[in-house]
């Protein structure tokens, strides 16, 4: 009893002295066991929402096989991550209109823009103009110039593909004879590069073997296929096409197909197996070259995405749904090209 009157006398002494003026000190509970009491009910700072991005996806075209597919790994990317795209390209391979859709997402307020360039020179103004409002910038499939963007996310590395297509096409033809290609869009920075490591690759390594021609199909499958058959008519002894974009090989192998030249003038090139499958397995086409465009709308987002949370690719990265990137100064690679064959087009669904 006395011990407990002590407490008592000594609690209210202290009280007394806390007092200034006559009104009592302020304090607060800072810890309490008991449920209930002030502390356990002081509200806990909302949480930050997290911004949820928006990125502009521009393709060279739309409506095509190989940009639909990059669409679908885009928005299945984009639901994993919890951002919104906005896939918009034109109707035709024309850099006008993706300058003007380029400007339309900037006035949408996006937070980054994702091109394939029709034509690197042409679209560099609308890109810098995005930059320096703070939109991340990058290009995939098809690049800019280097002032016009943060960084380039590339299929495959372009010397091993150009080489690549030209020795597809010179193991079908005995290693001579007259070639035509058959690319996309005429200015188009990455088929450029496709089409001067095929050059080289020709010039080193078969000497008999003549290229006598390159026909630009804007990625329009009717022109390509009009093409192809101007091809073999204006040179009879035509050997081979090559096509380094998606819709040049159907079209090369249609033409031929009709004109009864299939297995005499060989077709190799850039598209998916589905376009191909059945080219390649009743011969009037011989081997198609690709890699996944699902893959690659996948690791554009996933890279985009990355970009705006300040984080850079770098080499060796194992990104989720893709594999291993190569990363070479500010050029991306997705991986290596896939050949499909009569033998081996089945197992694949793109």
């Amino acid at each position: 009893m006395f011990r407990v009157t002590a407490v008592l006398l000594l609690l209210a002494a202290f009280v007394s002295a806390c007092q200034i003026g006559g009104h009592p000190a302020r304090y607060e509970v800072i810890y309490s066991m008991e449920k209930g009491t002030a502390s356990a009910q002081q509200p806990s700072p909302p949480a930050e929402t997290p911004r949820k991005y928006t990125i502009g996806i521009v393709p060279k075209l739309v409506e095509i096989p190989y940009f639909n597919l990059v669409e679908d790994g885009a928005a299945e990317a984009a639901e994993r991550l919890g951002v919104d795209i906005v896939y918009k390209g034109p109707t035709v391979a024309d850099s006008a209109q993706q300058i003007k859709i380029v400007q339309e997402l900037l006035d949408q307020g996006v937070d980054a823009i994702a091109v394939s360039a029709n034509d690197p020179e042409k679209l560099l103004p609308a890109l810098v103009k995005a930059r320096q409002q703070g939109i991340k910038v990058i290009t995939w499939d098809s690049d800019t110039y280097r002032e016009g963007r943060d960084f380039f996310v590339n299929m495959v590395d372009a010397e091993t593909l150009g080489r690549h297509l030209m020795d597809t096409l010179a193991w079908n033809t005995q290693e001579k004879g007259e070639f035509a290609i058959l690319t996309g869009q005429e200015k188009a920075a990455t088929l450029n590069e496709w089409i001067k490591w095929i050059k080289v690759q020709q010039e080193e390594f078969y000497p008999k073997m003549k290229l006598v021609k390159i026909a630009a199909t804007d990625d329009d499958p009717q022109k390509a296929y009009e093409l192809a058959k101007g091809l073999l008519a204006e040179y009879p002894n035509l050997a081979g096409i090559i096509g380094n974009s998606s819709v040049g090989p159907p079209a090369a192998a249609k033409a031929v197909k009709e004109a009864g030249l299939s297995g005499r003038v060989k077709v190799v090139g850039l598209s998916t197996p589905n376009m191909m499958a059945d080219y390649l397995r009743d011969g009037s086409a011989q081997i198609a070259t690709l890699w996944s465009p699902k893959k690659l709308g996948y690791l554009t987002v996933v890279l985009a995405v990355d970009a705006l949370e300040g984080k850079r690719p770098y080499d060796g990265q194992n990104i989720r749904n893709v594999g291993i990137i190569r990363v070479n100064g500010d050029v991306v690679i997705m991986g290596e090209p896939v050949d499909f064959t009569k033998e081996n087009v089945s197992q694949y669904d793109f």
